[in-house]
């Protein structure tokens, strides 16, 4: 158990590559109650969430969600996020642990039609669990019954389970298929037994942070304070792509804009080893000809390809 985000988080449960292959080939179970969660509601929201974040929010239907960005005035990260359309004029924002109180009080702050548009922290009132992994369709046919579909990929739908109130989202960090489950804090030891008690017929396992980091690196996914920053916009990070710079205003636009015309200072990139050696960590230096020429913002063994 570690510090994390101002929670104690398991490192792992059994070992990293144990719990990193059980999502690769079967299913397991990451706690994510530490995450935050905000609802965004009012006849405004849509349109103020839209000059606060960097994708494009009017193109959200009903139970759609997507990954964007919200940003300082330079263009920087202040954190990436998931945000949800629950309805016509509510919305459901998920941001990182670390990010919550600086997330909510920045929004807070730019608020600007106070009746028109509401904020509501919820996250101390509510838990989450991620349940990754090919054999995730098969478990909760089992917890729903064989005849209930799951939502569609970034999709958000509420459901009914064991009398528990719970909203499933197709989304996750892992590269493989799986749901985002939210539920009320009281639920949440029920939920995560509920799902437990499975173990015997789909191999599930509870998952630590260890095993969320060697996923996710396989799949590139960036971490908000390794590989994201307050320094770095997302066009260097090479995410322009949940960008919408078609948009007439956002916080960051101007910054962006100067990026996409002029070109980025410096690129985040993907690379992997070969031949033997230790493992890439977070801020060793690479060299070119005897030149640095960059950092590690994140690197690890991959359990999957047993490669740097």
């Amino acid at each position: 158990m570690v510090p994390f985000g101002g929670w104690l988080m398991p490192v792992q449960y059994t070992s990293i590559v144990d719990e990193h292959q059980t999502v690769r080939n079967a299913v397991g179970m990451f706690d994510i109650s530490h995450m935050g969660q905000f609802i965004v509601s009012g006849n405004s929201a849509r349109d103020w969430l839209n000059t606060m974040l960097t994708n494009n929010v009017a193109k959200l239907d009903a139970g759609q969600g997507q990954y964007t960005f919200l940003l300082n005035d330079n263009g920087g990260v202040i954190d990436d996020l998931i945000l949800y359309r629950m309805g016509e004029a509510k919305f459901l924002l998920v941001v990182n642990a670390s990010k919550i109180e600086e997330d909510f009080a920045w929004l807070e702050t730019r608020r600007q039609d106070a009746d028109a548009t509401m904020l509501k922290n919820r996250s101390a009132d509510f838990g989450g669990v991620a349940i990754q992994g090919p054999r995730v369709v098969d478990l909760f046919h089992d917890l729903l019954g064989p005849e209930v579909e799951l939502p569609g990929r970034n999709c958000i739908r509420d459901f009914a389970m064991a009398e528990m109130p719970v909203s499933i989202a197709r989304t996750g960090y892992t590269g493989e298929d799986g749901v985002e489950v939210f539920f009320r804090a009281g639920d949440a030891a029920k939920f995560w037994n509920l799902v437990l008690e499975r173990d015997a017929k789909f191999g599930i396992k509870p998952c630590g942070l260890g095993a969320r980091d060697t996923l996710r690196l396989e799949m590139c996914y960036p971490l908000n304070g390794s590989d994201l920053s307050a320094e770095r916009n997302p066009i260097e990070a090479g995410l322009g792509f949940f960008v919408d710079l078609d948009k007439t205003r956002f916080t960051g636009r101007e910054k962006l804009l100067e990026t996409k015309t002029n070109g980025a200072r410096e690129r985040l990139i993907a690379f992997k080893m070969h031949g033997k050696g230790p493992p890439p960590r977070p801020h060793y230096p690479l060299f070119s000809g005897g030149n640095r020429i960059g950092e590690i913002s994140s690197g690890t063994l991959s359990p999957s390809l047993n490669i740097g």
